[in-house]
């Protein structure tokens, strides 16, 4: 019955999931009773949180929990306090591309006002669209993009960069290095300027307090790109869960 109260508590902390599967370890059972479980571990694929940002794989496993036992009675998990779980995450290229059409992304790549971009729009808000990110060995990640300024469209923008993690909770885009071989000479110029800006701007843009589930707060202590996979790992500090006060 925990585990199948678990289960479905953790599932509607995602829009969507194709399996959700959790493992109540309790031993010996009477400890239930009192409220005291030994651990619960989560394990779930191709989630997705907030109805546009897609999770290949995601799973955490908690040291002791105590519960409200009338809780569970109820159909409902309610935690006596808050704990933490060691979290394991992994993204895919494709749905890292697709997230950036996200309308939480969006509104920070459209009608940028920075001195660098105003400055060759003639005073015009700059977008930044059509964003493809490439993962490259050692935690390396090509991007491309396209901006428009009054006089010309279809300015390319190319990157190299490397992943990094900020106080565990922001991705940064450390030393950004401009890729002129993949521009064409005439628009190398402004291109390096845009691509400059575009870089301060993905530097800004991804928090993970602004992706947070519900009365869960996920924390990164480290990174790793592997072929087309970026892995973290990190803990998840759980402080309630989904419909339960």
């Amino acid at each position: 019955m925990l585990n199948a109260v678990a289960t479905q508590s953790i599932r509607h902390l995602f829009t969507r999931s194709e399996q959700v599967d959790v493992v109540v370890r309790c031993y010996p059972s009477s400890k239930l009773l009192q409220g005291s479980i030994d651990s619960f571990k989560m394990s779930g694929r191709q989630l997705v949180i907030r109805r546009q940002f897609e999770v290949e794989e995601m799973s955490f496993e908690t040291d002791a929990v105590g519960i409200d036992f009338s809780s569970v009675l109820g159909g409902k998990l309610r935690l006596k306090q808050p704990t933490q779980a060691v979290a394991q995450i992994v993204l895919i290229e494709d749905a890292i591309n697709r997230a950036f059409s996200a309308d939480l992304v969006q509104q920070r790549l459209q009608n940028l006002n920075l001195p660098p971009l105003t400055s060759l729009s003639g005073g015009e808000p700059v977008s930044f669209r059509d964003v493809q990110v490439t993962l490259q060995p050692n935690n390396q990640v090509r991007l491309a993009a396209k901006t428009d300024l009054p006089n010309q469209a279809d300015i390319p923008i190319q990157l190299t960069a490397t992943l990094a993690i900020e106080k565990r909770r922001r991705i940064l885009f450390q030393n950004p290095q401009f890729d002129a071989e993949l521009v064409s000479e005439e628009q190398r110029g402004i291109s390096e300027i845009l691509t400059e800006a575009f870089a301060q701007v993905l530097n800004e843009m991804i928090d993970l307090d602004r992706f947070d589930l519900d009365g869960v707060t996920l924390r990164l202590n480290r990174l790793e790109t592997n072929g087309k996979q970026l892995l973290f790992s990190g803990y998840a500090q759980i402080d309630r869960f989904p419909g339960v006060a």
